[in-house]
């Protein structure tokens, strides 16, 4: 007897692959807005996560600038010292920190209060008011520290031909270590920030010398704007920062106070 064979013919494979390819692409059709909205609901975020993780790190940092110590080269470059810590001096008593222009070479003063922890390189600023006479930047309120690292009561400063030009009310210094600037370059597409180089009288675009680290890429518009205050014991640093990749742009705007009061 003859055996049946079963299976499928040739024009039954061809239909089943036409009618899988038709369901196929009916499927891909549906699926593709919402797989592409995914993607491009990743691609925002990773592009706000960048942005936003900038300017905190700017915040963070301008919240630490020396009192109207803030200045901007353009609207894209902005410097300012950073405080690293402070404390208030002795004025009578003990080794104070004499202001009279007959002892221009007062070289040590006493802490009053709680030690403070110096370190090689620090510099002390004694009521910076940004202008001529009382500006760090040009050094006529600054000194070197010469002393020991480490904790101390009684801060030893370099001798310079004149004293420290005004006597601050609340009898407060701060200590500096090196500037810190932030360059936004739109035709690179870079943020920057640069520290670690030498304080000058005149603001450099880019420093000169230091470290360097890029905080963000695609970048396609910044800003900085720095307003000093009515009162002057307060300013007010705006950012606006945009990233744009693949024609998709996140731009953030971000304000941060800062204390004016030397």
């Amino acid at each position: 007897m003859r055996k049946l064979q079963t299976g499928f013919t040739l024009i039954e494979a061809v239909m089943v692959i036409a009618i899988t390819g038709i369901i196929a692409a009916v499927v891909a059709v549906f699926i593709q807005a919402p797989v592409q909205g995914y993607f491009d609901s990743a691609r925002r975020a990773e592009l706000t996560d960048i942005a936003d993780t900038a300017v905190r790190r700017i915040s963070r940092d301008v919240h630490l600038a020396l009192p109207n110590s803030v200045r901007l080269a353009t609207p894209q470059v902005m410097e300012f010292l950073q405080t690293r810590t402070g404390g208030r001096y002795r004025v009578d008593g003990g080794d104070p920190l004499n202001f009279a222009q007959a002892n221009p070479a007062d070289t040590t003063f006493d802490v009053l209060g709680p030690a403070v922890t110096m370190a090689t390189g620090d510099q002390i600023v004694i009521f910076n008011l940004g202008i001529p006479g009382a500006d760090a930047y040009a050094g006529n309120n600054r000194r070197a520290y010469n002393g020991a690292v480490g904790a101390v009561t009684n801060i030893a400063i370099t001798p310079a031909a004149l004293p420290f030009p005004l006597n601050s009310p609340g009898r407060r210094f701060q200590v500096v270590d090196t500037p810190v600037t932030y360059i936004c370059d739109v035709a690179a597409g870079t943020l920057t920030r640069f520290w670690g180089y030498a304080i000058t009288a005149a603001q450099a675009n880019p420093p000169v010398g230091g470290n360097n680290a890029l905080l963000a890429r695609n970048v396609s518009a910044c800003n900085f704007t720095y307003t000093p205050g009515i009162t002057a014991r307060s300013g007010l640093v705006s950012m606006q920062l945009a990233i744009t990749q693949n024609n998709e742009t996140v731009s953030l705007y971000h304000a941060v106070h800062v204390s004016n009061a030397p």
